[in-house]
């Protein structure tokens, strides 16, 4: 994980100057600045669209009773390429626009969303935000070591106690059927202890 934030707070920064000095140099400084700023704004008018074509795509897919999964992978993609187009210098909108493209990101999307479904199905599905080993009730958890969805059979048996002050009397028999309506006469309270 280090060597990837190092990566990306200094490696590319660096990447980034070398490149706008060699452009500015070749084709001028002001020219240079204009291309970074009209990169930046097409390149958000283009996550734009391109969002909103992906979120009516989402809301097709939930309206049929599908998950959209490789959809939600592309969102993130886009959010991802609006920040890199933003950010000033070639290489970065380079990378942008790549994630932007369809022709790009619907490939790239599809294998990161495969990869996801693998890694959940081999992990055995997300885990809570703690990390590996981490709980935050201590070592027991809250359930004393025991898992409360124990697959195994186990089951939990406790003891269940009424606690309103209400009588059993006032309670109201369900209908044998929807259209009729049944008057039912109070219920005398059971008697446990006997």
């Amino acid at each position: 994980m280090f060597f990837i934030l190092l990566l990306i707070f200094v490696l590319i920064p660096v990447i980034e100057l070398n490149v706008l000095i060699e452009v500015a140099s070749s084709i001028g400084s002001w020219t240079t600045v204009g291309l970074v700023l009209f990169t930046a704004v097409v390149g958000v008018s283009l996550v734009r669209s391109q969002g909103l074509s992906t979120l009516m795509t989402v809301q097709q897919k939930l309206a049929r009773g599908e998950a959209p999964g490789k959809e939600i992978v592309e969102g993130m993609m886009l959010a991802a390429a609006g920040v890199l187009l933003l950010i000033p210098g070639f290489v970065t909108d380079f990378i942008g626009l790549i994630l932007l493209t369809p022709l790009t990101r619907a490939p790239i999307a599809a294998f990161l969303y495969k990869r996801m479904q693998l890694r959940m199905v081999t992990n055995g599905g997300f885990k809570a935000g703690f990390g590996p080993g981490q709980n935050p009730f201590g070592q027991s958890g809250p359930f004393g070591g025991q898992n409360p969805f124990d697959q195994n059979g186990n089951t939990f048996d406790g003891d269940f106690e009424r606690k309103d002050e209400q009588p059993r009397s006032h309670h109201i028999e369900q209908a044998k059927t929807d259209d009729d309506i049944i008057d039912v006469e109070p219920v005398a309270p059971k008697d446990d202890k006997k």
